[in-house]
């Protein structure tokens, strides 16, 4: 059932002025996508791998117009604008285009008052603080994958966005794509009997030697980029796409991949709202080196109904990429390859009309636009992702105490530990602070 969802000061700003001589919603047969009253500003933060790639695909939108960027390093910052306004220009037969304004600090960007809704893909250390912002400003978000580098601070953002009912998108994109959702119809329609258990595979991590210090390259903001965590020399192999793999800043391979695979096994299996009982595993973390999130994993959950959830490396584990539902009568695996059934039937069955249709969306930032004008809720709120990467969080706790946890999804606290409890968050480092 989707989700009716407050609409926006300025979306309401934009559509009542006309509304003496129009509906409210004016429909985009009577302007066009074109017209500048149905456009929607965005400002991007973060110009980086996955900002650019969500960028090409808010450019290929006529009712979006890219407004301003926002990065720490200029050199990201200067390609991302070029690249946006030659888009621009080449779109509307001109020579030349200026109009996106660069930003090295994404509080100034937010404060923008003809901003509609932000792009946010930044490391994961990053993503609480300028998401909460965004959602005071009233700003709706399109942010990317894993919700948050901790448990609390995940739930700080699902309770943000609701409190100032903004629209959210998390890019868990697999959710847009047909096989993915048509297997987990199978599973939510008992097509493999009662559901027994959920295998994950993710990729296997890697580790790398300590890396001497290195001038800090001129353009990049280095201390800004560090922001909350702990301050650490510069190096290359820490920056960038390298932040993955540093616990400081993210959880390697197992929160880069929980908000895809655990996503879709929550999909399917029903826990969008809810998390594990207990979990339990081992993993092997570099002992020396500059990366030192787990390289190799293999944790258990289970939930309340009896349900197991296994998430594995697929290096040597027979757990292939992907999400494999294991039911009474059969199984079904799903991956970006495609979807396999056992029995092979199930590969052409047909969701019936009086059976569980899950929401349909075959592009993901379509749907976050469509959502932001219709304010329903999106095919990945925040709930869904906070539900999905605690379970990577959750397993990587486990496995730093290396012992099992009991876990109250309801409340989010573990049960008679304050150790682990202790893990849900980290100390940011001053100034920085999570805004109320």
């Amino acid at each position: 059932m989707s989700k009716k969802i407050t609409m926006g000061r300025r979306a309401f700003m934009k559509t009542s002025a006309a509304v003496v001589a129009a509906p409210m919603i004016v429909p985009s047969t009577v302007f066009g996508q074109n017209a500048p009253s149905n456009r929607l500003n965005m400002g991007a933060i973060g110009c980086g791998s996955m900002g650019n790639s969500n960028i090409d695909n808010f450019l290929k939108r006529d009712d979006v117009q890219i407004i301003a960027t926002c990065d720490v390093d200029r050199t990201h910052l200067n390609k991302t604008t070029a690249k946006i306004e030659q888009a621009y220009a080449k779109k509307n037969g001109m020579n030349d285009y200026k109009g996106c304004k660069e930003f090295g600090d994404f509080r100034d960007l937010i404060a923008r008052d003809d901003i509609d809704f932000v792009m946010i893909a930044l490391p994961d250390h990053w993503h609480s603080i300028p998401a909460i912002m965004a959602a005071n400003a009233k700003k709706d978000i399109y942010a990317e994958k894993p919700l948050a580098r901790t448990i609390a601070e995940g739930r700080a953002i699902v309770n943000a966005v609701e409190k100032n009912n903004v629209i959210w998108q998390t890019g868990s994109w697999q959710r847009s794509v047909p096989h993915f959702r048509q297997a987990c119809e199978l599973v939510r329609n008992s097509k493999i009997g009662k559901l027994l258990k959920v295998e994950v595979g993710l990729p296997t991590g890697k580790g790398i030697e300590l890396q001497k210090e290195m001038p800090v390259p001129d353009g990049f903001d280095y201390d800004f980029w560090l922001g909350p965590a702990p301050w650490s020399p510069y190096t290359e192999q820490r920056c960038h796409w390298n932040f993955r793999w540093i616990l400081d800043y993210s959880g390697g391979q197992l929160t880069d991949w929980s908000g895809h695979h655990i996503d879709i096994a929550n999909w399917g299996s029903g826990k969008e709202r809810t998390g594990p009982v207990e979990v339990k595993g081992a993993g092997a973390y570099p002992r020396d080196g500059l990366w030192d999130a787990a390289t190799e994993y293999s944790f258990e959950c289970t939930y309340a109904d009896g349900m197991k959830l296994t998430v594995k490396n697929n290096s040597d584990t027979g757990t292939p990429m992907g999400a494999k539902f294991i039911g009474t009568e059969g199984w079904v695996h799903v991956d970006r390859r495609g979807m396999t059934t056992e029995p092979m039937g199930l590969m052409t069955s047909i969701t019936g009309p009086d059976e569980i249709h899950l929401y349909k969306s075959n592009n993901h930032w379509g749907n976050f636009i469509d959502c932001v004008k219709s304010r329903e809720q999106t095919i990945t709120p925040p709930e869904f992702a906070q539900r999905s990467i605690s379970v990577g969080h959750l397993g990587d706790i486990a496995m730093q105490l290396r012992r099992p946890l009991k876990w109250d999804p309801d409340n989010e606290k573990f049960i008679g530990d304050p150790e682990a409890d202790r893990m849900l968050q980290r100390s940011f480092r001053a100034p920085w602070r999570l805004p109320v």
